[in-house]
């Protein structure tokens, strides 16, 4: 006899769901730039476990294009804020987020 161990589609999103959640929670109560910056790649990254979700639900593939299309913007992000914590980490000697006023020198 043959049993599926197939994963049901509503576990995928509750992961999903719960890991935007936790993105957004670390965004909005974390005081670190790098921490603030992680929990945006955490939302992205459930956001495309979504689509990665759908996507294999109604054997579409436009739904890995759009994954694809995040990760662009993803690893765009990554390298421009990681150029830009440097640069505030540089003329302010911290990364903490109430520390830094209006992109003062």
């Amino acid at each position: 006899m043959h049993l599926s161990q197939e994963v049901p589609l509503v576990w995928y999103l509750i992961l999903s769901a719960v890991l935007f959640c936790l993105g957004a929670l670390g965004f909005l109560i974390k005081r670190n730039l790098i921490t603030v910056f992680m929990s945006i790649e955490l939302m992205l990254n459930a956001v495309n476990l979504s689509f990665v979700t759908f996507a294999h639900q109604w054997h579409d593939v436009k739904g890995q294009i759009f994954v694809f299309f995040v990760m662009v913007v993803a690893a765009a992000e990554a390298a421009v804020g990681l150029a830009i914590i440097i640069a505030v980490f540089r003329a302010r000697a911290t990364l903490a987020v109430d520390r830094i006023d209006l992109m003062k020198l």
